[in-house]
């Protein structure tokens, strides 16, 4: 046999080749196992195949490739001389290769994880090794069985069952669930996700909490969407990473941002594929223990994605077994812990304005046409990743619809679904309909109002057109302050405004998520403006003096840690890249500095006669029979708010309702009298009609409780 030749020349030089490889390797180690306790007296080794045909099978396969007279000793030696020689013409990735070359893991042990991954392969090699290990009748071998089959006798010293084994423990490559029996006699399994590596299949979601793409599917850094000064850096990242400068890319942006293609072009440059983890998900006593060598089997760069709140900081997991390059995605808050930061580089992505948003809705609307794809992407300001989730779902809607092409109505619903599924936990949906002849407020609220729509409508393009020296100060975010008395119309302005800009519109009361426990506050606000901003939702913050409050002289840690509260919702909306409109009902009460960083303030007003008959006019049925004098006269006596006179209007529709009657006089006087008793005020009107015979029902009812 030439030197260049070898016993498996036959074997496909590739993953799958190897794996079959080391498990004949394997297998053969089991049989002189069963050998050697012929020798000493106890199974007979030709008994085992009469019991087991199928171990005979794989007998005669190996007997074809190796040598006529070898002893069972030699065997060993010869298996591990012809699979070295055979993986040095090899030239693909081998997982098996990598565990030695790049975790360290001796040759015995790589076999020794292949004996225990036997019963993954092939059932019937449980039913053998119960009975090799009788009377403790376990389908999976123990540590003790293991370790003996790979007793070298050219390796003493070297080759006992723990020093095999525990190597495969610490690199999370083989699982002991019953730690608690003797060392001897733990069970040892291979992780199914494992397993299917060596084989070289690694699915696209190999668990729960990871998902795995190949190098190929990344795109090239000229052809990767992203801002041409990011690209730069990218391109310089493989050179540092190569030259042992550079380990870990920490990317910093918006939920969302398109992280995954990030670092996956960087991993392609090096030849690596990516595997893309949950951190929040990751269970750092299981699942962590296994993910660097996942890694290195895979050849795959692991990217760990955190959404930390402020103040917290991550730890990263230990990736033992892998020495590569690490992504990491922290959001906007939060940090690393000091000392694993060596070797990083941080890039900070800045959020996509529109070219780079339709180039995204481009590549993910790939072989589907789109209707005025320019004005998807100007209307809908979504990070790269979103806009991905949302195109799937967009094309789904319009299959359902009939649509030819993918609209702009179906981006919104794939959007609002989207929207519902990671917002709804934190915030309240409100709906969004009507426009701005549904509002009556007075004309200096209306104009202030629709100077707030322009600003919403050009809060992109507004920054092309400012003056030097507003400088980086300026970003796409709207605050408003929308202030008034309880009921004069703040949420249905919200409303209206979402509606005409085609936004879905989530509350956040701010009382509700002040928590009494350090830090937890900022936690809850860290959520809820995060998620909205990537989403692109317009988020309304009630009750807005709950935490704009004035800032107090420092007396106490309560007032110290109330005034941390008030300074980070400040600084953060000050960096709000999304729309958020803040009421309150007591503006005396807001920090001046709140007001200041407020791009549009919006009074409303208590409604004036003019007002409040429009009001009316506005909420009462079309067939309802009340003389317009009347309602005049309502109009100016009762001093009420528009939210008063809208609860008047739908309880008289009801009194009507229970009489089947149109709405009169008589029904708006009773509703009109409940809201006065509800807010503790005596009605301002003489009786407008007789009073009716009690007839049983409600009306009577109602009646009697008014003392009419």
């Amino acid at each position: 046999m030439a030197e260049t030749e070898t016993a498996f020349d036959h074997v496909p030089r590739n993953s799958a080749g190897s794996f079959v490889l080391y498990l004949y390797a394997a297998i053969y180690r089991l049989m002189r196992q069963i050998h050697r306790l012929s020798d000493a007296g106890g199974l007979e080794f030709e008994a085992i195949f009469e019991r087991y045909p199928f171990m005979a099978d794989y007998f005669q396969e190996m007997r074809r490739n190796m040598p006529d007279a070898i002893s069972w000793n030699d065997g060993s030696q010869w298996w591990r001389r012809e699979i070295k020689a055979w993986e040095g013409t090899a030239d693909a990735h081998l997982p098996l290769r990598a565990l030695i070359d790049d975790a360290g893991l001796a040759f015995e042990s790589c076999l020794a994880f292949m004996i225990i991954g036997l019963v993954e392969e092939d059932s019937r090699f449980g039913t053998l090794f119960a009975e090799l290990q009788e009377p403790l009748a376990h389908r999976r071998p123990m540590l003790e069985l293991v370790g003996q089959m790979m007793i070298d006798e050219a390796l003493v010293g070297q080759s006992d069952p723990w020093t095999i084994c525990r190597p495969l423990l610490d690199l999370g490559l083989v699982e002991a669930p019953n730690r608690q029996a003797p060392r001897s006699e733990w069970l040892l399994r291979v992780p199914t996700m494992l397993w299917d590596a060596a084989r070289g299949e690694m699915s696209a979601h190999p668990t729960p909490w990871a998902d795995h793409r190949e190098a190929a599917t990344f795109p090239s850094f000229d052809n990767l969407i992203a801002a041409p000064e990011i690209v730069e850096r990218l391109k310089k990242l493989p050179g540092l990473i190569g030259a042992g400068i550079t380990r870990l890319i920490i990317l910093r942006g918006v939920q969302g941002s398109n992280t995954t293609e990030i670092v996956g072009t960087v991993g392609g440059a090096l030849g690596r594929g990516l595997i893309s983890v949950d951190a929040s998900a990751l269970n750092e006593a299981d699942e962590a223990a296994f993910l660097g060598a996942l890694c290195t089997m895979g050849r795959a760069m692991p990217m760990l994605s955190y959404d930390l709140a402020p103040g917290e900081t991550a730890d990263l997991p230990r990736l033992a077994g892998y020495d590569g390059p690490v992504g990491i995605y922290l959001g906007m808050e939060g940090g690393l812990s000091s000392h694993v930061t060596e070797k990083g580089v941080t890039l900070h992505l800045t959020t996509p304005n529109a070219i780079e948003r339709e180039a995204f809705w481009s590549r993910a609307l790939v072989g589907r046409d789109a209707e005025n794809l320019n004005d998807i992407a100007e209307r809908f300001h979504l990070p790269g990743g979103y806009i991905r989730q949302v195109a799937d779902i967009a094309v789904a809607h319009a299959g359902l619809e009939g649509h030819a092409k993918v609209t702009a109505e179906d981006v919104r619903q794939a959007s609002r679904a989207l929207n519902r599924q990671l917002l709804d936990t934190l915030a309240d949906h409100l709906d969004t309909r009507g426009d701005w002849s549904h509002l009556v407020a007075s004309e200096s609220t209306q104009d202030k109002l629709h100077e707030l729509e322009r600003r919403c409508c050009y809060r992109e393009r507004l920054i092309g057109h400012l003056g030097p020296a507003f400088g980086t100060g300026a970003n796409r975010g709207v605050r408003a302050l929308f202030t008034g008395a309880s009921g004069t119309g703040k949420t249905l302005a919200a409303k209206i405004l979402a509606a005409e800009l085609g936004m879905d519109l989530y509350r956040v009361d701010l009382a509700a998520i002040i928590n009494k426990y350090i830090g937890e506050t900022e936690k809850n606000l860290h959520k809820v403006l995060s998620r909205a901003e990537a989403l692109d939702v317009m988020l309304l913050l009630d009750e807005g003096d709950a935490l704009l409050g004035q800032r107090t002289d420092v007396k106490s840690a309560n007032d110290r840690y109330a005034n941390l509260e008030t300074n980070y919702l400040l600084q953060r909306l000050e960096n709000y890249q999304g729309i958020v409109l803040i009421t309150t009902n007591l503006v005396e009460n807001i920090d001046r500095a709140f007001q200041r960083r407020m791009d549009v303030v919006v009074p409303f007003f208590a409604p004036q006669a003019s007002e409040r008959l429009r009001i009316l006019e506005l909420h009462l049925p079309d067939d309802a029979h009340v003389d317009h004098a009347y309602l005049e006269l309502i109009a100016q006596r009762c001093a009420l708010s528009g939210g008063q006179i809208r609860g008047a209007a739908m309880h008289a529709s009801l009194l009507a309702l229970d009489e089947r009657t149109p709405v009169d006089a008589s029904h708006l006087e009773q509703a009109l009298r409940s809201e006065y008793r509800k807010a503790g005020g005596t009605f301002p009107l003489e009786i407008a009609t007789p009073p009716r015979e009690s007839d049983g029902g409600m009306g009577g009812l109602v009646a009697a409780l008014s003392n009419r």
